[in-house]
C-alpha cells in the first residue's frame, strides 16, 4: 500500500506537535538530521494508524461468495504490528485465524486485511483479537470462528521489565468453537508443520 494514499487531515498539525516534542526534549528540531523529521513522524503516525479510516466488514462482504463448504477454513501466520495504546510502542507478531463457513465465504486474502485495519488502530491485544472475531462472526455469520494472536510487546522489551523473549496469546472464539474438540482440531492444525508448496 503506498504510504502516499494513507495521508489525512491533520497532517499539518501533526508535524507542528512533534517539532515541538522534539524541543520538549531537549533536542533542536531545526539541525540538519532533525528539519525533517516532524513530517516523517507525522506521515508515519498516519500510516501506523489508518485503520481508522478503514472498514473491515466493507472488505469481507466486497469477496462474499455462496458456497456450501462447511469444513474449518484457516489462514495462519498473518504477520501484523499494531501500537500499544498505553505507550504508543509497537507489538507485533502473528494472527491465526479460522472460521467454519455456513453457506458463504470470503476471499482468503480478505481476512489477512482484517487484521491489517484492526492492527492499524492504537490497540491492546486483547480488544485486537476480540474485534478481528466480531468483524468475521457479524459479517459471515459463520457456524463459528477463532482467533488466536501471539506477539511480542517493545514496551515491555524496551522498557519496564525488559524482558526480550516473552511472548504473550491470547484467543477469542465464537460458535462451534465453543466446543473443546473444535477448538482442539485448530490447535492442533497450528501446530502441524505446513507442508512447502
Amino acid at each position: 500500500m503506498n504510504a502516499d494514499n494513507d495521508i489525512r487531515p491533520g497532517l499539518e498539525q501533526l508535524q507542528q506537535h512533534y517539532y515541538e516534542i522534539l524541543q520538549l526534549l531537549g533536542e533542536d528540531p531545526s539541525r540538519e538530521g532533525l528539519q525533517k523529521t516532524p513530517l516523517r513522524v507525522a506521515k508515519a503516525m498516519q500510516v501506523l494508524t489508518r485503520g481508522y479510516e478503514q472498514d473491515a466488514h466493507k472488505v469481507l462482504t466486497d469477496a462474499l461468495f455462496e458456497e456450501k463448504y462447511n469444513q474449518m477454513v484457516i489462514v495462519k501466520d498473518i504477520d501484523f504490528f499494531s501500537l500499544c495504546e498505553h505507550h504508543m510502542i509497537p507489538f507485533y507478531g502473528k494472527a491465526h485465524v479460522a472460521y467454519i463457513p455456513n453457506g458463504y465465504i470470503t476471499g482468503l486474502s480478505k481476512i489477512a486485511r482484517v487484521v491489517d485495519i484492526f492492527s492499524h488502530r492504537l490497540q491492546v491485544q486483547e480488544r485486537l483479537t476480540q474485534q478481528i472475531k466480531d468483524c468475521i462472526q457479524d459479517t459471515l455469520h459463520p457456524m463459528g470462528v477463532m482467533v488466536v494472536i501471539e506477539a511480542k510487546h517493545m514496551c515491555m522489551q524496551m522498557r519496564g521489565v525488559e524482558k526480550q523473549n516473552a511472548i504473550t496469546t491470547t484467543s477469542d472464539f465464537s460458535g462451534a468453537f465453543n466446543q473443546a474438540k473444535t477448538r482442539q482440531e485448530f490447535m492442533n492444525l497450528l501446530r502441524g508443520e505446513s507442508k512447502r508448496i
